[in-house]
């Protein structure tokens, strides 16, 4: 068996996710070839790689430079159809982009099936069955897998030899040029600056303090937060699934709600149609078939946003990248414009969620829960940990809430998981170091333990 595992370098390192698909597909089989794409200084950062055995090829064009998603994935997929391959793996997502769009994309444009959310995969009648964060399943080869961050990355043997990293360029790859790089990437980002959203003021008090408090708010009004009025608004708008309708209604004077259904069914609606705005909600199943629509379009394609505007003819979207520090502002050249919008998940009045610092007292976080009659929540870090499980996982690769009261215990506050509570009424946090990022995004902190 042979597997091609996509890494992709990130400022001197190699992306955690694609690390961790790495480990998993030399967990399976010893023919296991890393391909990244870059510049040639990524050459000593693959070099690496040779030493656990691994293969690793290099894709290096200047006529790559600023390649978006949509483009790299035309890119990677041109380079791997002269590659033996079984499987191909590869991160859910960088860190640095956070978008999820590059397997799904390079998937459609090679034709494989696609399974994501992999949590951890085995040989086993005839495939590979993989655990995923929404079942169990055996896939059959050829397959593109994407891999969770679930795997640490083994160290070489200290017998190993590192090996030669082989680049390639567009000469032997075959792309058109006029379909590369910046000139071919349909999305541009126009600007970005530090992401400084959801910050509040925040008052400390005692731990036995907390329930009295959450009673009192309880009993309060919940305040009413007006919709900003926008000046301009596109005469028409799709929005697939009900989930994003509202929020395409914040930028439409009509919304066309568009059924969920394949990515072919979908990109021929749009094909005969022409709407100027497609919007996805930001879920499993949203980013997917968005990103392989995307392909079948030619579109670009913005993911997670976080804010719409329509400016005339152009959808002004804005994201979080980099893990949420950085917000981009972004626009799309073609059409239809295309973005996945993160919607917020129905919740109770009041979310307890634990991070990493309780995995030790889960049972304290949960009596909390029952005795404040609230939803339990957790961090990714919980949940990646094993401690909880993903539908109860809040964050930028989770879901989005807006409650009445959210209560932070052992949360160390990542820009990832704040960026996704910033609509709750009042946050109030529990951790026992006073440095921890979190109260700088909560109402009331309490520095102890759970």
């Amino acid at each position: 068996m042979k597997i091609l595992v996509f890494v992709k370098v990130i400022k001197g390192e190699i992306n955690p996710f694609d690390e961790s698909a790495l480990e998993c597909a030399l967990g399976l089989c010893d023919d296991v070839m890393a391909v990244s794409m870059g510049p040639e200084s990524c050459i000593e950062i693959l070099r690496p790689i040779t030493r656990l055995g691994a293969k690793a090829v290099l894709i290096s064009d200047k006529a790559f430079a600023g390649s978006d998603t949509l483009v790299t994935s035309y890119i990677l997929a041109k380079a791997v159809r002269n590659m033996e391959y079984d499987y191909i793996f590869c991160g859910r997502q960088s860190v640095d982009g956070d978008t999820g769009q590059v397997g799904p994309m390079t998937a459609k444009r090679l034709g494989l099936p696609m399974l994501g959310g992999v949590m951890s995969a085995e040989l086993k009648d005839g495939g590979i069955f993989a655990k995923t964060r929404f079942g169990e399943e055996t896939i059959k080869s050829p397959a593109m897998l994407c891999i969770e961050r679930g795997y640490v990355l083994r160290f070489p043997s200290i017998f190993s030899k590192i090996g030669d990293v082989r680049v390639i360029d567009n000469s032997v790859i075959g792309c058109d040029l006029e379909k590369c790089g910046l000139k071919g990437s349909p999305t541009r980002v126009l600007e970005s600056f530090e992401n400084e959203r959801g910050r509040r003021s925040c008052r400390f008090i005692k731990m036995e303090e907390l329930v009295p408090l959450v009673k009192d708010l309880m009993s309060r009004e919940r305040a009413v937060i007006k919709s900003e009025n926008k000046a301009q608004k596109f005469k028409t708008v799709w929005a697939v699934g009900d989930e994003v309708y509202k929020k395409a209604l914040e930028i439409a004077e009509e919304v066309v709600l568009i059924e969920k259904s394949s990515a072919e069914e979908i990109s021929r609606q749009a094909a005969l149609k022409k709407p100027n705005v497609i919007l996805w909600n930001a879920d499993e199943w949203g980013r997917q078939n968005a990103a392989q629509t995307a392909v079948l379009l030619e579109t670009g394609l913005c993911a997670d946003c976080t804010g719409l505007e329509a400016d005339g003819d152009d959808l002004i979207m804005y994201r979080p990248a980099q893990g949420g520090n950085i917000m981009a502002k972004i626009k799309c050249i073609t059409r239809p414009q295309m973005a996945t919008v993160r919607t917020k998940s129905k919740s109770s009045d009041i979310i307890v969620s634990g991070g990493k610092g309780v995995f030790d007292r889960l049972d304290k976080l949960y009596a909390l829960a029952k005795a404040l009659n609230a939803q339990t929540g957790a961090s990714r870090g919980l949940v990646d940990l094993g401690g909880a499980p993903y539908d109860m996982q809040i964050g930028l690769t989770g879901k989005t809430v807006s409650p009445k009261i959210y209560i932070a215990a052992g949360i160390s506050g990542a820009v990832h998981h704040t960026c996704a509570i910033e609509g709750s009424e009042t946050v109030i946090a529990i951790n026992p170091d006073k440095n921890a990022r979190i109260f700088d995004y909560a109402d009331y902190g309490i520095i102890d333990k759970l």
